[in-house]
């Protein structure tokens, strides 16, 4: 049925077929916030789901809640956040989306997670 409904949508002019291919070799949509700009991911060398098994690998129990395609020091990376049951906080794993291997990996308690939130905003922390 899928088939019937991407042809009929490719005879209606709405989908190309290099819009199908791009789908098709990305597989399925992942289950899990993802900010991911166009603009970088065509730098990419490595495919996000590629990068992302690689940092599942690190903590197979974990659960991937997000990733985030983004320049940091000079270095395209996928840098993926894993909640990994009865453990607080996060890991994140970052995956050099050029070749492909682990760069870093850093545990972020609950605390840490609120102030990068925080800083990333650029809120200051309220006063005592």
């Amino acid at each position: 049925m899928a088939r019937s409904i991407t042809q009929a949508l490719l005879a209606a002019g709405i989908m190309s077929a290099v819009a199908l291919t791009t789908l098709a070799a990305q597989g399925p949509t992942p289950k899990y916030k993802r900010d991911v700009p166009a603009r970088l991911l065509k730098q990419a060398k490595v495919a996000e789901a590629d990068a992302a098994k690689t940092a599942s690998a690190k903590y197979p129990t974990g659960h991937i809640q997000a990733v985030e395609l983004e320049n940091e020091d000079g270095r395209l990376i996928y840098s993926y956040e894993i909640k990994v049951p009865g453990k607080s906080g996060i890991e994140e794993i970052n995956v050099n989306a050029k070749t492909g291997a682990v760069v870093n990996t850093e545990h972020e308690t609950p605390s840490s997670e609120a102030r990068e939130g925080r800083a990333e905003k650029g809120v200051k922390k309220p006063a005592k």
